[in-house]
């Protein structure tokens, strides 16, 4: 096939960007390897359990795995979350008790948590559990810091959240310099409270994840950057021992926590996974650039640009109009290697409010670290692109969309 030459154009714009991304490929491969051999990973730790999983060498050192490459005191990764949403829910409930204020300071959290936070009583919701919420709003895309330390003054609330991603805003993510410097000046007027940054599309983007900069805890998916494309499912609670063992107990109930936990199947995916995460995680980033760069040239508002610093794996275009938003997804669910005959419509997808349409044939069902696109029907009518198993096919589906090839 020939490659269009606005790709390859493209691709030389953004020499000196993927040198950098390389760079810290190189580093967070070296980081999770130090890890792997710490750890002593052997082929006895791939083997899968049953039952309650006691003595569970396998699920044991994948934690410890996750607690070292990310710089933190302990994790807890969960081979059966089938969503972050899940995983964010749980770490929510099993940290805030009646009465405790969460404070979100990176402005409104994803889609899917709005029944969590504003769902009415008898779903399992905040107010089930007289749990307060309140949000102050990015100021473009930087932390309000006075609103911020002002209200952690006032309203001395128990739980602080932070979304590293962009979610569904036209917001940039949020680099890890902005969470440590926000968290720094947090510490300063409460030592205490609790930190959780929502890791999701954020791992090995950037050398340092926010565990290393003064975070309580991250949340992540394994079936976005962390897993590496092969992990089937689960998510990883990554942070302090005080809340992961908080969280094992929500999870597996107080008594057992972390002690209990199998997988059938067994772990070498998890393992093989976060091993070739940081590689992954540097091709889905490559695309988002080239995707944007490519789109911007044929007039759309397609962000990142060359000179931003990406924190997540995100590309977004802006089409102004729901039936181009919908030709670009359904183009995007041509060239996937699965169900790559299926047409994307907009639907009433669980835990949204909108109208959202959804493409991407990924061998694992929903994962967003392989190429996708997703939004909600509404204006200005944003495609939220992310993944890619390889940069190659990231290049060959830019390719066909701009060429109507398929």
């Amino acid at each position: 096939m020939t490659i269009d030459k606005r790709i390859t154009t493209a691709e030389k714009a953004l020499e000196k960007r993927f040198k950098e991304l390389d760079t810290i490929a190189y580093f967070n491969t070296n980081k999770v390897l130090n890890a792997f051999i710490k750890n002593r990973v052997d082929n006895t730790h791939f083997s899968g359990t049953t039952g309650y999983g006691y003595a569970n060498i396998g699920r044991d050192t994948l934690n410890q795995v996750f607690a070292d490459a990310f710089e933190a005191k302990d994790a807890f990764v969960s081979t059966s979350m089938p969503s972050a949403t899940t995983a964010l829910y749980h770490a929510l409930m099993a940290i805030l008790r009646p009465g405790d204020l969460m404070l979100a300071i990176s402005g409104k959290p994803y889609d899917t948590l709005d029944e969590v936070i504003k769902g009415e009583c008898g779903g399992g919701s905040f107010k089930d559990y007289n749990i307060k919420y309140e949000q102050i709003d990015l100021i473009g895309s930087e932390f309000d810091e006075k609103k911020i330390l002002d209200s952690i003054k006032k309203l001395k609330p128990k739980f602080i959240h932070i979304q590293r991603s962009r979610g569904y805003s036209a917001r940039k993510s949020l680099l890890i310099s902005q969470i440590e410097n926000i968290i720094s000046k947090i510490r300063t007027v409460d030592k205490g409270v609790i930190i959780m940054v929502d890791n999701c599309y954020g791992e090995f983007t950037e050398a340092k994840e926010p565990t290393a900069v003064g975070a309580d805890l991250i949340v992540g998916s394994l079936i976005k950057n962390a897993g590496g494309t092969l992990a089937p499912t689960g998510a990883h609670f990554t942070g302090t021992k005080k809340i992961i063992e908080l969280i094992s107990k929500r999870v597996n109930s107080v008594g057992l926590g972390g002690e209990v936990g199998s997988n059938e199947a067994g772990y070498r995916l998890f393992f093989q996974g976060f091993f070739i995460a940081p590689r992954v995680v540097k091709d889905a980033m490559k695309a988002a650039y080239l995707f944007a760069e490519v789109l911007r040239g044929l007039g759309k508002n397609a962000k990142p640009t060359i000179d931003t610093q990406l924190s997540d794996i995100v590309c977004s275009v802006e089409f102004g109009n729901k039936e181009e938003m919908i030709k670009f997804c359904q183009a995007i669910q041509k060239s996937s290697p699965i169900d790559s005959y299926v047409t994307p419509i907009e639907w009433e997808m669980p835990g949204y409010s909108d109208q959202v349409i959804m493409a991407g044939g990924s061998f694992v069902s929903g994962a967003t670290i392989e190429l996708s696109v997703d939004g909600p029907i509404r204006p200005p009518y944003i495609a939220y692109l992310q993944g890619a198993i390889t940069y190659e096919h990231a290049v060959v589906t830019l390719n066909n969309y701009i060429n109507h090839n398929i």
